[in-house]
């Protein structure tokens, strides 16, 4: 009999760079799998993990997305994109 282990979204490494859409959806995907699921503990931890790192993901690129409308509407008339760096702030 083979194992039915539930299909779990992209792997870690590759979390980050993936759009927000995708993440959230495979975010999604997760919970509904925890939620619905009588997973074996090992497979159900490592389903939390990949959530908390979409979780992290997302909160990360909701950040630089508030912070890009915020130079916007610094800027006053002059709505002038600039590339958002962390590291500047």
């Amino acid at each position: 009999m083979a194992d039915k282990k539930p299909k779990t979204p992209e792997n870690p490494s590759s979390i980050g760079a993936q759009p927000f859409e995708q993440s959230i959806s495979d975010l999604e995907t997760v919970v509904r799998q925890l939620e619905s699921a009588e997973l074996p503990l090992e497979q159900a931890l490592e389903l939390f993990e990949k959530g908390m790192q979409l979780s992290d993901s997302c909160r990360k690129q909701l950040t630089a997305a508030e912070t890009r409308v915020e130079i916007l509407m610094k800027k006053g008339q002059e709505f002038e994109a600039e590339p958002f760096d962390p590291e500047e702030e």
